[in-house]
């Protein structure tokens, strides 16, 4: 089930509660990737909210939006860098991507096994993925007025065989939204001493929202070199027939 792009527009941006949860998720994604000097970084979902920081420094920002979620221009008062695609046809090279993040991407998509392989076909050799996704044990997932309560939640034993199924080499996970999915004003305000707290305890057990960095691992073709079998095999493919001698 997809969301809506104006939904999720309105949630982050025009709302004290996504400004939150904003906050939240982008601190923990930038202290993994605190720059990225001179590469290729795409969101994919409704990521942009988590890429504002890298616009300065990157070769290249790209938002990518779903056709059924639709595509609302990114970044406000900038030149526009958000582009509507297939979910699973990206218009990207193959190849180019140096980091991807994910967030309201796979939890909702038609087809996440595939949505992975393209996710892999763009990312360039040790290239990174961060994916943001519900905690099937976190209260986020049962809070409809927020977008992390649609889609198909994960346990971080799902999300990692997910990821390992598809080539990717999980390298470290993490938790955020450690606070309750309220709009009062009371866990508004405590919601950065709940997400320091939240860090120290079982990220299973307090966050909304998992955090899954992942490595794209390429292995080169193993050369066996010449086998006894091989000459063997190369041997009669050379012998020829005797010619016939005079009757």
């Amino acid at each position: 089930m997809h969301l809506d792009v104006q939904d999720l527009r309105n949630f982050y941006y025009r709302s004290a509660l996504g400004r939150a949860v904003q906050r939240s998720i982008r601190d923990q994604v930038v202290k993994r990737w605190p720059e990225a000097n001179g590469q290729t970084v795409v969101g994919y979902g409704f990521a942009v909210p988590l890429l504002r920081g890298y616009l300065k420094s990157a070769r290249r920002v790209i938002g990518l939006m779903p056709g059924p979620q639709g595509v609302m221009p990114w970044p406000a008062g900038m030149q526009n860098v958000s582009t509507l695609c297939h979910e699973t046809m990206w218009p990207i090279e193959t190849g180019h991507v140096d980091k991807l993040v994910m967030m309201h991407g796979l939890e909702t998509s038609d087809d996440p096994s595939a949505l992975l392989a393209e996710a892999f076909r763009v990312l360039g050799p040790g290239g990174k993925l961060i994916l943001v996704v519900p905690n099937r044990a976190g209260l986020w997932v049962r809070a409809d007025h927020t977008p992390f309560g649609y889609g198909r939640p994960y346990s971080l034993g799902q999300l990692e065989t997910q990821l390992q199924l598809h080539q990717f080499m999980p390298e470290f996970h993490c938790g955020a939204l450690h606070f309750p999915p309220s709009q009062t004003r009371f866990w508004l305000k405590t919601s950065n001493v709940l997400e320091r707290m939240g860090t120290r305890l079982s990220i299973t057990l307090t966050s909304g929202v998992l955090i899954v960095e992942a490595d794209k691992r390429v292995h080169l073709p193993i050369d066996r070199g010449t086998t006894v079998l091989d000459k063997k095999l190369e041997g009669i493919g050379n012998l020829r027939p005797a010619s016939a001698g005079p009757a």
